[in-house]
């Protein structure tokens, strides 16, 4: 049976658009399959905030190897300020419900949380089109927002948890991509039987551990120090504030440039401080598309994943370590939880305590005085990576629970 998958994602990347691909890749190799897949995503980059068809226009539909793609009017404001994000959110959420009816009839809605508010969509799009909702839970909302400060009305986080508990109790199925997301919807009281792990990973062919890209590096005026890269979004969780401190005590040595790869609403105020403190060591790239993404990490001796040092980010496994490790590139690991236990099965990195700068040079400075030992590392990882984060291997995993999916639950 050939089956319509729908999937409505705000922030759905193709690998020509800066971001996470998960979605692009599994929906390809889906089509390759045989199926049929359908993304309902914005006309406004999640990444970088910029409109992504030449003309605004309701709906604009386009094809990427052979993933059918309906870009949808989103509210968009310069500024980029959290009620912006939150009317954008909002416009998304109702101009998507309408785009789902011209999208065809699905066998599958999929709706995929943060945010939260695209999932509702997917929910009552599946309700309307009498077919089964399959949610797929990538970070704890509105866990994570709680913890960083970014929801403090209690009024709002009682209506938030409420929402989060209605789409898990309402779901047909949950597809959660961290072992720890499953633990915690299991201590919320959802059934085992209706989760399904299937891991954050990366396509280990996108990337040749053996590439250096000089042109990249001299494009950078960096051919010849040892580069440390990060590479991923600039928003209010990442903490480049920490990056930039271990920065200034590294600032003695010449031989050590940090680039930061990547956009968000963060930037600005970042590349501000830069300016303030006189930092000569770093650059602000800004963001690549996942197609390029091979060159950043050819070009780099050592990568950073940094996250702000609270306790639901030990949760969470970033997607950037899986690209850093399948590019044959050490970790710094300023994150802890799932994640570390990755990277310290693979001897593919150091783990440093979250929110700690001088621990963070420190780690920098010893990988920089030792490059071979950053080099076995990367192979370590590249290694470790291929066997057990294949997304060639998710994919088929993805595959099959779209077919259970699609057939063992009923119509509405």
């Amino acid at each position: 049976m050939k089956i319509h998958t729908v999937l409505l994602h705000q922030a759905f990347a193709s690998k020509d658009e800066p971001g996470g691909t998960r979605h692009y890749e599994l929906g390809q190799r889906l089509v390759a399959e045989g199926q049929q897949f359908t993304v309902i995503t914005s006309d406004i980059s999640y990444s970088t905030g910029k409109r992504l068809v030449p003309q605004r226009a309701f709906v604009t539909e386009g094809w990427e190897d052979g993933i059918r793609i309906l870009r949808t009017y989103t509210f968009s404001s310069p500024n980029r300020s959290y009620s912006a994000r939150i009317l954008s959110f909002f416009s998304f959420m109702a101009t998507s419900i309408l785009v789902g009816f011209r999208a065809g009839r699905p066998d599958v809605v999929m709706g995929t949380t943060p945010p939260i508010f695209q999932a509702v969509s997917a929910w009552l799009l599946s309700v309307l089109r009498r077919r089964p909702f399959l949610l797929e839970v990538r970070d704890l909302w509105p866990e994570f927002a709680i913890d960083i400060g970014l929801l403090k009305n209690p009024v709002l986080i009682g209506i938030a948890r409420w929402v989060e508990s209605f789409l898990y109790r309402h779901a047909d199925h949950l597809l959660v991509n961290s072992p720890a997301y499953r633990d915690y919807l299991i201590n919320k009281g959802i059934d085992p039987g209706k989760i399904t792990f299937i891991a954050n990973g990366v396509d280990p062919e996108m990337f040749d551990p053996l590439e250096r890209a000089l042109d990249f590096r001299r494009q950078n005026g960096v051919e010849d120090k040892f580069v440390v890269t990060y590479a991923g979004a600039l928003g209010m969780a990442n903490n480049i504030d920490l990056l930039l401190e271990a920065a200034v005590k590294i600032g003695g040595r010449s031989d050590i440039h940090i680039l930061i790869v990547g956009d968000g609403k963060e930037r600005e105020r970042l590349e501000a401080i830069l300016t303030q403190r006189g930092l000569k060591n770093v650059t602000f790239t800004g963001a690549y598309p996942k197609s390029q993404m091979h060159l950043v990490l050819a070009a780099s001796d050592a990568c950073v994943a940094i996250l702000r040092n609270i306790k639901m980010f030990r949760t969470t496994y970033p997607n950037k370590v899986f690209d850093y490790m399948a590019a044959g590139r050490p970790t710094i690991l300023a994150i802890d939880g799932v994640i570390r236990e990755v990277v310290e099965a693979a001897n593919g990195g150091i783990f440093v305590q979250p929110g700690n700068a001088a621990l963070l040079a420190a780690a920098i400075t010893d990988l920089a005085d030792q490059p071979e030992l950053a080099r076995t590392m990367g192979l370590n990882a590249r290694r470790y990576v291929v066997q057990h984060f294949d997304r060639n291997v998710h994919a088929r995993e993805f595959t099959e629970l779209i077919s259970r999916v699609a057939s063992a639950s009923p119509a509405r």
